[in-house]
């Protein structure tokens, strides 16, 4: 069988257990955010942090329950960083430097996984285990709850209120990514990935001399890094470390398992909303762009000129033999279309037109499918938008769900897509015009351009991937992405729940022959080009001097 054939194969049966999942696990999680009743479990939670789950909440309390509870999360993580070096479980590892800290709790906080440490030599069980792995689990549910919200909005009338962040929150975690998790990380353990508290120990001898590795929980932190779209690896290799991901099928398991959940929202906001075929034209239009970042990334790998890349049957370099570059290709583009940033190769090495392919994923806004909740609601903020020009074409008010898309709620939505767009252009023209951060850049010309591009692209859309040719570890980056991680999460936050309020506060209006049809493959269309054009629009300087100067001239 041959490589290309081998990628193909791979991608249909990736497609496939994903359609199987697709009713099921949607609907599943449609009555989770429906349901009145409370688990005995959940209400020992609620009577813990002293939270009332059947309150209902306008935006504002909504949105004070998201930042409050992110900020105890980042203040809490950063001390045990911190306090490391006193505690049982370091593995004799000292605490971490404070902007390193920050640069972390900030990352994990906001489901961005962005790692400037080596994980095998920095972070010991305690850390690992009751830290990173605690805010995988937290932060996936909150960016679900704020999707939840903002469907919501659609679906309630004349009423402002959104429903509880604290039952959102709770039910995402103890409902939906705990059960999973728990499976995905038995099926690992099976399939050879480690699972241990093991200290470190020595393994092999190399060259005169050994090499020391040490265990960890590794196939639940695995599950849940992926179902969660998180990122953050145990090991620096991360998905490329045979430990975290050691065969073919793991990480096409793997990739199944960060793309399952943000696919499956899509039914549940059709369901939320009282129509499937809403839900089955945003799941139309995830999937298109997704399919075509897919087949794009494999052209490039498989068909870049040069004997040697022509007789390998593809760009190899930075590629693992055993996952080959069709696994590799379906690799990256999952994770840079979602917020996941996990790698199982390393982007750098991809070609110029490849590399630009991961960061236009990440540049979308990771909508397709995004993020656990953020890929959902970003995709809505865009459906809006591609509703107003359609309006603006046709002169009549734009509607959506039966809600008057006016000049708040457009306000609302374009202060929400360009919040990144600037934090990505902002910093990376201070990191290239000041003289101490291009001191970390590996590379010089276009590939070193694209290396600090990507750095911040990643931060701010909360992605968490890295190039792997900059060396981010230094003062001037873990604290500037550690702020653009920051407000890139919740800044747009805030404007989807006043959306979700605003439109949570309308009457419905009623359908008439001239309302725009958006269940139609038309709008699914439009949304599509809305996307891509908005994009383009935005970072087509930056991306001709990186990844399209690389690529042409190669």
């Amino acid at each position: 069988m041959g490589p290309v054939l081998a990628g193909v194969l791979q991608l249909l049966a990736l497609m496939g257990a994903l359609a199987l999942a697709y009713i099921p696990l949607g609907t599943y999680m449609a009555r989770v955010y429906s349901s009145d009743q409370h688990w005995r479990v959940e209400k020992w939670v609620y009577k813990g942090i002293g939270a009332n789950p059947d309150t209902e909440m306008r935006w504002p309390a909504y949105l004070r329950g998201v930042l409050a509870f992110s900020v105890v999360g980042v203040l809490f993580l950063y001390l045990l960083q911190r306090l490391q070096g006193v505690l049982p479980g370091s593995l004799g590892f000292a605490s971490i430097d404070p902007d390193q800290a920050f640069n972390t709790a900030a990352s994990f906080v906001t489901n961005t996984d962005w790692q400037s440490y080596y994980g095998e030599q920095a972070m010991g069980h305690v850390v690992q285990v009751g830290g990173l792995a605690v805010q995988n689990f937290v932060s996936a549910a909150v960016g679900m709850a704020v999707a939840v919200a903002l469907v919501r909005g659609f679906a309630r009338s004349r009423s402002g209120e959104l429903g509880n962040f604290w039952s959102d929150m709770v039910r995402g975690v103890t409902r939906i990514l705990l059960p999973l998790a728990f499976v995905a990380a038995v099926v690992l353990v099976a399939c050879g990935v480690i699972q241990n508290l093991s200290g470190i120990h020595e393994v092999g001898q190399f060259m005169g001399g050994s090499q020391q590795w040490n265990g960890g929980a590794v196939a639940s932190t695995e599950a849940i890094k992926e179902v969660g779209t998180n990122g953050g690896g145990v090991f620096n290799a991360n998905s490329a470390h045979p430990f975290e991901n050691p065969t073919p099928f793991t990480n096409l398991f793997e990739i199944f398992l960060l793309l399952v959940i943000p696919f499956a929202l899509t039914r549940t906001f059709g369901i939320m909303v009282g129509s499937v075929k809403q839900g089955y034209a945003i799941l139309a239009t995830m999937a298109t762009i997704w399919v075509g970042f897919v087949a794009l990334m494999m052209w490039t790998e498989f068909a870049h000129h040069g004997p040697a890349l022509e007789i390998a049957g593809g760009a190899y370099e930075g590629k693992e033999v055993r996952f080959g570059v069709g696994g590799s290709s379906i690799f990256a583009v999952s994770t840079t279309l979602t917020s996941t940033g996990a790698v199982d190769s390393f982007h750098s090495s991809f070609t110029g037109l490849g590399g630009g392919i991961t960061l236009l994923g990440m540049m979308l806004g990771e909508i397709a499918p995004g993020g656990t909740g953020s890929g959902l609601y970003g995709m809505l903020i865009m459906a809006i938008i591609a509703v107003f020009i359609a309006g603006l074409m046709v002169g009549r008010t734009p509607e959506y769900l039966g809600k008057k898309i006016g000049t708040r709620e457009i306000k609302l939505a374009a202060c929400s897509i360009l919040v990144t767009p600037a934090l990505v252009l902002v910093f990376t023209a201070a990191a290239m015009a000041l003289p101490t951060p291009g001191h970390s850049m590996t590379n010089s010309g276009a590939h070193g351009f694209s290396e600090i591009l990507y750095a911040y692209t990643s931060a701010s859309n909360n992605n968490g991937s890295a190039f792997a040719g900059l060396n981010a570890d230094t003062q001037w980056f873990n604290s500037t992405l550690g702020i653009a991680m920051l407000l890139g999460r919740f800044v747009p936050m805030v404007f989807v729940l006043a959306l979700a309020g605003s439109l949570a506060g309308q009457r419905p209006v009623p359908v008439t022959a001239g309302t725009l049809r958006t269940e139609k493959p038309l709008f699914t269309g439009l949304l599509v080009g809305a996307i891509l054009i908005i994009t383009g629009l935005t970072y087509f300087p930056a991306l001709a001097l990186g990844p399209l100067a690389e690529g042409l001239a190669s």
